[in-house]
């Protein structure tokens, strides 16, 4: 399985998700092309709740002001249900959209499946035509992309 390479354009995709707007759940369609004009960063991460991504998620949303003020969205993946998704933010006070892929077919195209775990912890950032601009695919554990890291790489942008 390999992933796609920095300049290509990214694979397309509409996932169903949540997003926690004012503490209430808002459930709709994501559409990364639909996205075009502004840079997006893809979070994969393998399961709601989990140590490790409930650190990687928790600084991302402690850093929201830092990407709206970059103009950048952030978007969750995983292979959880919506419903895994929507407690999780609510525990968690997450105030952007967790994406569902259940069948994995973006963990596929994005290559970063990994057998008996679902997700490898990888983060891509799309830029405002729709291309790669950057990624960091993890081999296993807990480590993940600080957002410091991603606010240099979108100022690159």
């Amino acid at each position: 399985m390999t992933t796609p390479e920095i300049g290509q354009l990214a694979p397309d995709f509409t996932l169903p998700g949540i997003t926690l707007v004012e503490g209430e759940p808002v459930k709709s369609h994501f559409t990364l092309s639909e996205r075009r004009g502004r840079p997006v960063v893809l979070a994969f991460y393998p399961a709601d709740n989990s140590p490790g991504c409930t650190a990687q998620l928790c600084s991302y949303q402690d850093e929201m002001d830092m990407f709206r003020n970059l103009g950048a969205d952030i978007w969750g993946i995983s292979r959880q249900a919506t419903g895994s998704h929507e407690k999780f933010a609510r525990t968690k006070r997450l105030g952007f959209p967790l994406l569902s892929d259940e069948k994995g077919d973006v963990v596929n195209a994005y290559g970063v499946g990994l057998l008996g775990l679902g997700v490898r912890r990888s983060i891509f950032i799309i830029d405002t035509d729709g291309r790669l601009a950057w990624k960091h695919v993890a081999l296993v554990g807990v480590t993940f992309q600080s957002a410091a890291t991603l606010k240099r790489e979108l100022l690159k942008l």
